[in-house]
């Protein structure tokens, strides 16, 4: 009886159940995964030197750069079905690694630089891959009423990682955390493989029990073809606009929160025990939107409702920024973006690639998520240290109000080419 109710509360039908809860617990786990390790990260940016940021976001660039076609080449050998525990696996053998590594010789400056580089290269590569496995799994109408659900599951593993870090790392240390990351990591590999076996899709009732036919095919074609793809669509050339103004928004937050975080803390500890009540407080309030709003918004007003309302509220942010930049302004205008990118813009963007091909969704995907993404990072990195050094802090905010205002007319666009694509079949 609850479990109907509860169902019929989250429009889920009971074909669909076991592929939600799959998804659901993927992206959990992962998240449990990343940000059990996330506040490490800003500690070890802080160990870099908050000075050289923009050298650790152009590093993050390069590696990006050389895992790309790497990942390209994965995606068109092997089975579709076998690339998640391919890189997951990898990334799994990486995190037990650097726990031995911190164990053995501490938070040195180069390891802390190498770790840095290395989670923000595994952070959009393995959150990709776990989107790219739901938009392939579940169709567009699904995507609407189910990926808000999953995207919760997200938001409860990113609440249980930073509390993780918080109640535990002044006891089992920054290695301990990580063993506890790849353990997570684990479970995320077998979620992901019983989503990409079972393939359950809308009106396709053979496929519930038993293996997907196309989930054991490679999807050919070469390391390349997802960037090619990017400049003869312009779809995908609208959302990697949209994720460079969106990247930009963040870096520029990013750095601000560097500054105030080492200002305002010295120790080590005291300054992840900080970065993880913040990421608490930001997964919190996302969970509460994505189960109470997220499915409810995109319902009513459509995918248009959660790309444009962030951008608009950053714009307006930035703008009070640049009349007072208080800490505790700054860390609601910071806890507003993220929340609302979670909440919001990350299951919209993601709706957007349930309509383009199978190939796609995985390789011009990965490579706008990793490769677009991170060099904006390393771009609006290095205009955020100028703008440090020509403008004062007040017009910097003014110019971050800028890029969050182009980021309303790239969502914009994005919704046109979306909406055009999914109209021109009906319309012949």
């Amino acid at each position: 009886m609850v479990q109907s109710v509860l169902m019929r509360f989250l429009k889920i039908e009971a074909r669909e159940a076991a592929p939600v809860i799959a998804g659901f617990l993927m992206q959990f786990s992962l998240f449990v995964c990343y940000f059990s390790m996330r506040p490490i990260r800003e500690t070890m940016g802080v160990v870099g030197g908050v000075n050289n940021l923009q050298w650790l976001f152009t590093a993050t660039f390069v590696a990006t750069l050389a895992v790309a076609p790497l990942f390209g080449w994965l995606v068109s050998r092997v089975r579709r079905r076998n690339i998640t525990r391919w890189m997951f696996g990898c990334f799994g053998l990486n995190i037990f690694g650097f726990a031995v590594m911190i164990h053995l010789y501490g938070e040195t400056v180069w390891l802390a630089r190498i770790f840095f580089v290395w989670l923000s290269v595994f952070n959009l590569t393995a959150i990709s891959l776990a989107w790219s496995v739901l938009v392939d799994v579940f169709n567009s109408e699904q995507a609407r009423r189910l990926f808000a659900i999953m995207a919760a599951g997200a938001s409860c593993g990113g609440l249980a990682g930073p509390l993780i870090g918080v109640l535990f790392v002044t006891s089992i240390g920054n290695a301990g955390l990580l063993l506890i990351a790849g353990t997570m990591l684990v479970i995320t590999i077998v979620c992901a493989d019983y989503l990409q076996t079972q393939h359950v899709r809308a009106g396709d009732e053979a496929v519930r029990g038993s293996k997907d036919a196309s989930a054991a095919n490679t999807l050919g074609g070469n390391p390349f073809e997802g960037a090619v793809h990017l400049f003869t669509s312009p779809l995908l050339l609208g959302i990697a606009s949209f994720v460079v103004l969106l990247a930009s928004v963040s870096t520029f937050l990013y750095f601000e929160q560097a500054r105030f975080v080492a200002a305002h803390f010295t120790d080590r500890a005291e300054q992840t025990r900080f970065f993880s009540g913040v990421d608490a407080l930001v997964q919190f309030l996302t969970l509460v939107i994505q189960v109470f709003l997220t499915g409810r918004i995109a319902a009513t007003f459509g995918i248009r409702a959660l790309l444009l309302t962030v951008p608009i509220i950053m714009t307006a942010g930035f703008l009070m920024l640049s009349t007072s930049a208080v800490m505790g302004m700054f860390v609601v205008v910071m806890v507003i973006r993220r929340v609302g990118e979670y909440a919001l813009v990350r299951p919209g963007r993601e709706m957007l690639f349930t309509s383009v091909p199978t190939a796609d969704k995985y390789k011009a995907k990965n490579f706008i998520d990793t490769v677009v993404y991170r060099g904006a990072d390393a771009v609006s990195g290095w205009m955020k240290a100028a703008s440090d050094m020509l403008l004062s802090p007040q017009m910097g905010a003014v110019a971050g109000a800028g890029i969050a205002f182009a980021w309303v007319f790239s969502a914009i666009y994005t919704l046109r080419q979306h909406r055009r694509l999914e109209d021109g079949p009906v319309a012949a």
